[in-house]
């Protein structure tokens, strides 16, 4: 865009009545080293972050994420419905149950092509309560927020809120701080 710019720019200016014959090449000079010299190394940075998005393992990622739901959700149902377990106790057990299930996964499977760190464990488990703690902040403003619309919606658009805002944090910090590369 900024060479087809300059360029009907340098050829209305040539046109009759225009620049004389030697600004004409200055500017030609120019234009030609500033579109081969400046932009290829001034988008060099934007070409180098788009090839490092981890688009391999953000796809995985999803599908762990899916499937720990799933497994909070099979053990939750299982116990309560199964072993007529309190409600509240069978949900603290499938979700623990889905955490051990998402660290595992993660690490061998989202981010297992390197040697990660020492202590992702621990860093796994800051990083867990941290992201539900602002999961049920996110959730609880969402629904205070939203409780004008109608219960249902206000329920279904909060969790979805939370549940998004952690999962990126969740991703962003298992690939950044949990399992980042050893030195």
């Amino acid at each position: 865009m900024i060479r087809r710019l300059s360029y009907q720019f340098c050829s209305m200016a040539r046109g009759p009545g225009g620049l004389p014959a030697r600004l004409w090449r200055v500017m030609m000079r120019a234009r030609s080293r500033l579109s081969r010299n400046f932009w290829p190394q001034a988008a060099a940075p934007l070409i180098r972050a788009r090839s490092r998005l981890p688009k391999k393992e953000l796809g995985i990622f999803l599908i762990v994420g899916t499937l720990t739901v799933i497994v909070d959700f099979m053990i939750y149902r299982g116990l309560v419905i199964g072993l007529a377990a309190d409600v509240d106790l069978a949900k603290g057990a499938g979700f623990v149950a889905g955490t051990v299930f998402a660290y595992f996964v993660n690490r061998f499977w989202t981010f297992g092509g390197r040697q990660h760190a020492r202590g992702s464990a621990v860093r796994f488990i800051a990083l867990y309560a941290g992201t539900l703690a602002v999961n049920v902040l996110i959730n609880g403003v969402g629904l205070v927020v939203l409780a004008s619309i109608g219960q249902d919606v206000a329920v279904a658009a909060a969790f979805i809120a939370a549940t998004g805002v952690s999962a990126t944090l969740n991703f962003a910090g298992m690939k950044w701080f949990v399992f980042r590369e050893a030195a």
